[in-house]
């Protein structure tokens, strides 16, 4: 296996635990209606596994293992990136925690925002709750990005 790609699956797996840790204040505070990622992976695991539908049973088990496969799975192609297209950024560590927030960013509005009134019908833009599960869904990504830049600055510049 590539190292990079060794890299970026270590700083996907540290990244999503810090953004997790992130979401939990919002779960507590709204539930799970309140942590877009969560809600979409309850109904992605009630669907894919024929669980029936019970929205006071939280199903952790699924919720978190789609949503570090995808922290993971993204991490993965942030270091091929880096290397390819800002390769004279990789030793300035302000430059690669800045290019990790806009991807995490880019990662919200890419994956996020369209699939999110698809699989849930609640719209992001219009949501139940109000404004505030989007700003947490987006601190929770750039929490992510932010965290993945350090994790990859850390492991191309001591390797």
């Amino acid at each position: 296996m590539d190292i990079l790609a060794i890299y970026g699956l270590t700083g996907g797996l540290v990244s999503t635990a810090v953004m997790t840790l992130t979401e939990i204040p919002s779960w507590r505070k709204w539930h799970l209606f309140g942590v877009f990622e969560w809600h979409e992976n309850q109904i992605i695991t009630r669907k894919l596994f024929s669980i029936s539908y019970a929205e006071e049973i939280i199903h952790i088990k699924g919720i978190l293992f789609f949503h570090f496969l995808n922290g993971i799975l993204v991490g993965i192609a942030f270091p091929f990136i880096i290397t390819s297209l800002f390769s004279s950024f990789i030793n300035d560590i302000i430059s690669l925690l800045l290019l990790g927030m806009l991807y995490g960013f880019i990662v919200w509005i890419v994956t996020l925002i369209p699939i999110h009134k698809p699989i849930t019908g609640l719209s992001p833009w219009n949501h139940p709750l109000g404004k505030w599960p989007i700003v947490a869904s987006l601190e929770g990504h750039l929490v992510y990005g932010f965290i993945l830049g350090f994790t990859i600055f850390t492991f191309l510049n001591t390797s």
